[in-house]
């Protein structure tokens, strides 16, 4: 028979989306929630990135220029699991009410696969289109993004564009990009390769043509607080930083329900999976999983809704198939 499960998390100070953010995230495959997270919590993710830029600062030579401002933009524009490594890092990839929102739009059980700072300063950072799931891959298919703001990102410092429905096509396979597939091999009849996904020049990226299929790509601008939420499969894009004095940063966390299987980990793994290297960040799961390394608290489910009753379908006299349930002692 088959386990009766009602997920439900331990019970917290919750966030609680609506039916209509609900729907618009997967509809038109992204969702803006604004002022999710509070100052204090900016604050500490803020103060991270500048720990991590001038660490990164004070182990580059400056040999080429001694301009600040030149050895600035010269530096990386992103750093990748700083979860694994930085208390505060793991705080905000783990934070309950970015959590709460992603486990009403994929959960109830969460993954936290992984995290980046990017920095972009003047005249550094963009990336051109791409899908996420080209890169991380989760079977099944429920890779989500969280685009934290940590200041203001417009049009001038380089904010994220994204093509509102393409959240519906399949995962275009890059010919560069290795790894394996995320639809089954040879399902489609006229699903074509793509080349150079997430070059800047739309010429070269041939991803470009199947945006241009659809009507304008839009800005999404966000305030400090601010966290953009979006489907792995959605066309998104960002361009440099064309400011002299500001710099755009985030903090970009990704996630996925953690029944999902992965055959993916950022620092690599042993074995078939890196599911055992991924945090149970809500709910509960059947595959490995990992622990938050500095403590962060997680929600997950509540001791007792995964197991104790077993549940057959039966039929009733209207015709309808309901369940019965019986409890299991011991």
């Amino acid at each position: 028979m088959a386990t009766f499960y009602t997920p439900k998390s331990r019970a917290h100070d919750r966030h609680l989306v609506s039916v209509e953010e609900y729907k618009h995230y997967h509809r038109d495959g992204y969702l803006i929630v604004r002022g999710l997270l509070s100052k204090e919590v900016i604050d500490d993710l803020l103060a991270l990135a500048d720990k991590t830029r001038a660490q990164k600062k004070q182990g580059m030579a400056s040999e080429a220029s001694r301009d600040p401002l030149k050895e600035e933009f010269a530096q990386a524009t992103r750093v990748h699991m700083l979860s694994r490594i930085e208390a505060s890092a793991e705080q905000g990839m783990l934070n309950p009410r970015v959590l709460d929102v992603v486990e009403a739009l994929v959960g109830p059980d969460v993954y936290a696969l992984q995290s980046m700072m990017f920095l972009n300063p003047p005249g550094k950072g963009g990336q051109g289109w791409h899908q996420d799931a080209c890169y991380i891959k989760t079977h099944p298919d429920t890779l989500i993004g969280a685009w934290i703001a940590l200041e203001r990102a417009d049009e001038d410092n380089g904010c994220l564009w994204v093509v509102p429905g393409s959240n519906h096509e399949p995962v275009y396979p890059p010919e560069e990009v290795g790894g394996g597939n995320v639809h089954a091999v040879d399902a489609f009849r006229d699903l074509h390769a793509v080349h150079n996904v997430s070059h800047l020049d739309d010429e070269v990226n041939t991803l470009s043509r199947v945006v241009a299929h659809y009507p304008p790509p839009i800005p999404v601008v966000l305030e400090p607080g601010d966290v953009l939420f979006f489907d792995s499969h959605l066309f998104h894009r960002s361009y440099p930083n064309k400011t002299e004095d500001r710099f755009r940063r985030s903090y970009v966390c990704h996630y996925c329900n953690a029944r999902s299987w992965v055959p993916w980990d950022h620092d690599g793994f042993e074995g078939e999976s890196g599911n055992y290297r991924q945090i149970l960040a809500r709910g509960a799961t059947h595959l490995p999983y990992a622990s938050p390394v500095f403590g962060t608290e997680v929600y997950l489910a509540e001791e007792g809704t995964t197991a104790g009753e077993d549940v057959r379908m039966m039929g009733m006299p209207n015709g309808m198939m309901m369940p019965v349930a019986e409890r299991r002692d011991g």
